[in-house]
């Protein structure tokens, strides 16, 4: 399907560009979210007549959406999880989340505008792309954590994770006798060793 585009959209162009995509996208993202016109003769005319009040209009909001920047570029939330030893997550964290985090902080951002390829699904640290205008995007920082605790040794750079598998390995120390035949349990060879000593003197 040709569609006139109302403003910039990433990856396929600018306001005014007449554009062929998928039928379903356009569908079921671009013309319900007021983001193009399907290009007949009717809207070609239509956009031209009303072009200076879409591209200001365009303008203004990219100003609002580069004064809503500074509040929200670098911006850390921290959201406390439950997960297991290997630090994976009982469930995940979704936009939904993210976007309560930031609303709770005093962020004006909606689930539209945050941008998340997959779910978080591991304690860690993670950048999360905020799309507060077709133009204008910031990164926040995603601290997920088990605790307050662990949170804040994420944010100051230490890895959880490797501390603890670090943890799991010098817990697990084995006695080591060199003089031990195959086989045999290190009590029993000095045992053994001791009697044949005995017997010597």
């Amino acid at each position: 399907m040709e569609v006139i585009l109302l403003e910039r959209v990433e990856k396929l162009g600018h306001i005014g560009d007449v554009v062929t995509v998928k039928n379903g996208f356009a569908r079921n993202y671009l013309l319900p979210r007021n983001k193009a016109l399907r290009a007949n003769d009717a809207n070609r005319k239509l956009f031209e007549a009303n072009k200076a009040k879409i591209v200001a209009d365009n303008d203004a909001k990219r100003a609002d959406a580069e004064v809503a920047a500074k509040t929200v570029d670098g911006v850390s939330v921290t959201l406390i999880r439950q997960a297991s030893n290997t630090g994976q997550l009982y469930g995940s964290v979704a936009v939904r989340d993210i976007v309560e985090a930031l609303v709770a902080d005093g962020k004006k951002v909606s689930k539209q505008q945050v941008v998340l390829d997959r779910p978080i699904k591991a304690i860690g640290l993670y950048d999360v792309k905020v799309s507060l205008h077709a133009e204008v995007s910031v990164t926040v920082k995603v601290n997920v954590a088990r605790s307050p605790e662990e949170a804040d040794l994420q944010s100051q750079g230490v890895d959880i994770l490797a501390q603890m598998f670090e943890k799991d390995v010098a817990g697990f120390t084995e006695e080591f006798d060199p003089n031990a035949e195959p086989g045999t349990i290190a009590d029993e060879a000095s045992e053994d060793a001791a009697a044949e000593a005995s017997e010597e003197a």
